[in-house]
């Protein structure tokens, strides 16, 4: 187990792992025996989890991350993100193996994503003690809904910090996703699988303890439910051309996050959340770039449309 547990702004739960990425001509991809891939096919370490710690750690934040890796060669891809970035990593021993997947990305951008899932155990935990221990050093801890971090919240609940958590495609029926919907105070999630977000979104507000929840919706901008008032958030038109949808919604909850954690109202925290949104989407897979805070609130400071 590596670690460095010094005081942290934000402790990041979960979502450790390498991506493999491959651009494909369209999705859905018809059928064919074999395709020629002229762009290469890359193997980077980054998931759900490594993205929001890059991306929070690009915007000045003291960020530790928590998961099970295993002692193989992805797991030392993912240790070495962390080295280069400067943010502090708590790796528990994966026997079954570090998190993988593979993704497809479009031309425009979408991706289908396709996730290894025998790389967990059912039995796997994380300690207890080490949670209260690196969750009390944190101002903030945001919790990956990846295996297996449902186990953990009771205990996070009981330390008093501030949670958040990323629902992702939710569809507002999926039993998983309900435990952190409704323990974390900051909800995110996208509106792609929503027929009504602000239902949803209320829904999650009355259940659990969130008293802000945002579903993202792309060029659409996003939906805002803070303090029980419904506001949209109008999309921010990217710096550069869109190249990979991949990793926005994680830019997105960084940059919310630094905003709250710097005291700012929920408004200005969600119009961070759009402009480094809009920026991961000029960013292809195969790298992995956060925007930096001066980028970040110089932007937010531009005249909208």
């Amino acid at each position: 187990m590596t670690s460095q547990s010094d005081a942290a702004d934000v402790l990041v739960l979960g979502g450790a792992g390498v991506d493999t990425i491959i651009q494909v001509p369209a999705l859905p991809l018809p059928y064919a025996d074999s395709y020629m891939i002229d762009t290469g096919i890359r193997t980077r370490a980054g998931q759900t989890g490594d993205f929001i710690a890059l991306g929070l750690a690009a915007l000045g934040l003291r960020t530790h991350h928590l998961d099970l890796l295993g002692d193989d060669p992805e797991g030392d891809l993912v240790r070495a993100l962390h080295r280069e970035h400067g943010i502090g990593l708590t790796a528990l021993p994966q026997p079954a193996g570090t998190k993988r997947a593979v993704n497809l990305v479009g031309p425009d951008g979408r991706r289908l994503s396709l996730y290894d899932t025998s790389r967990a155990r059912p039995g796997d935990r994380f300690p207890p003690e080490t949670l209260r221990t690196l969750a009390g050093a944190s101002r903030h801890v945001h919790v990956t809904i990846t295996q297996p971090c449902a186990e953990a919240l009771t205990v996070l609940t009981a330390t008093g910090v501030p949670l958040s958590t990323d629902l992702h495609d939710w569809d507002g029926e999926n039993p998983y996703h309900e435990p952190f919907a409704y323990a974390a105070d900051v909800v995110f999630l996208s509106a792609a699988a929503l027929t009504d977000p602000e239902r949803t979104l209320r829904r999650i507000a009355e259940r659990g303890r969130a008293r802000t929840v945002v579903a993202t919706a792309g060029a659409e901008g996003a939906y805002l439910l803070a303090d029980g008032e419904l506001t949209r958030v109008p999309a921010v038109p990217p710096p550069a051309p869109v190249v990979d949808s991949n990793g926005a919604g994680d830019a997105f909850a960084a940059a919310f996050l630094y905003g709250r954690l710097s005291g700012e109202p929920p408004e200005s925290c969600a119009r961070y959340g759009a402009v480094a949104g809009a920026y991961a989407c000029t960013v292809p897979a195969s790298r992995t770039e956060s925007i930096g805070r001066a980028e970040l609130l110089e932007r937010a400071a531009e005249p909208r449309p």
